[in-house]
């Protein structure tokens, strides 16, 4: 009696293991929204927006939430400028672990759950923000506040999302922490522009200043 009932104790231990991995790897297939681990290398040159889209539904696809339109959270300016709330559908955004990132467009650009424990990668790793070495909080957005794009006239996008030398591209703070304690500092989408030595696009550029060309990723649908 003993030997079978450690038997069924272990049986039991076993299939409660199984389920919880059953749920860890579900939870990728109902994802959402993430923070891209990695970008093309390339600093802001993302090949526009195409190329960010291309990005963000390869990385999701990787990583095993197929089936979803994917955009990445980016303005563009000039004629025909794009806002990069009107990209991403209408929620609600959950991140890789499950938690919800805001309900709808205006909770996103409101009061929205985006923190440094939230703002995950597509693998459901956090990423590295202030304090960390290297800071990588810096999110390429090239949006205002409410998710609109900059009027034409000073670069925000480092020219659409085409550049890697002179130009800049206006970041959010993933972790919502900066220099002070303000809501620009703590702004997911629009803390301040990139600048560096090579001009303010390149890849060392973004890592100058706290970042590592990174971009926000929403499902359309």
């Amino acid at each position: 009696m003993t030997s079978r009932l450690s038997v069924s104790i272990l049986v039991s231990i076993a299939m409660l293991c199984l389920g919880t991995a059953a749920v860890a790897q579900a939870q990728p297939a109902n994802m959402s929204f993430f923070v891209t681990s990695a970008g093309p290398g390339k600093g802001a040159d993302l090949g526009g927006l195409a190329g960010a889209d291309k990005t963000c539904q390869t990385l999701a696809q990787a990583a095993g939430a197929s089936g979803k339109t994917w955009h990445a959270y980016l303005s563009t300016q000039g004629p025909g400028a794009v806002n990069a709330r009107d990209r991403i559908g209408s929620g609600p955004w959950q991140n890789a672990k499950g938690a919800v990132i805001a309900k709808d467009v205006a909770e996103l650009h409101g009061k929205n759950n985006l923190t440094k424990d939230t703002a995950l990668t597509e693998k459901g790793e956090k990423v590295n923000g202030r304090g960390d070495t290297p800071n990588m909080h810096d999110i390429l957005t090239g949006s205002q506040p409410d998710g609109t794009a900059f009027a034409a006239g000073d670069d925000r996008t480092c020219g659409n999302w085409t550049k890697s030398g002179q130009g800049s591209a206006m970041v959010g703070h993933s972790d919502r922490q900066g220099l002070r304690d303000d809501d620009v500092s703590k702004s997911w989408n629009s803390s301040h522009p990139s600048r560096g030595p090579d001009g303010g696009c390149s890849q060392s550029d973004l890592k100058s200043t706290g970042g590592n060309g990174f971009f926000y990723c929403f499902a359309t649908k």
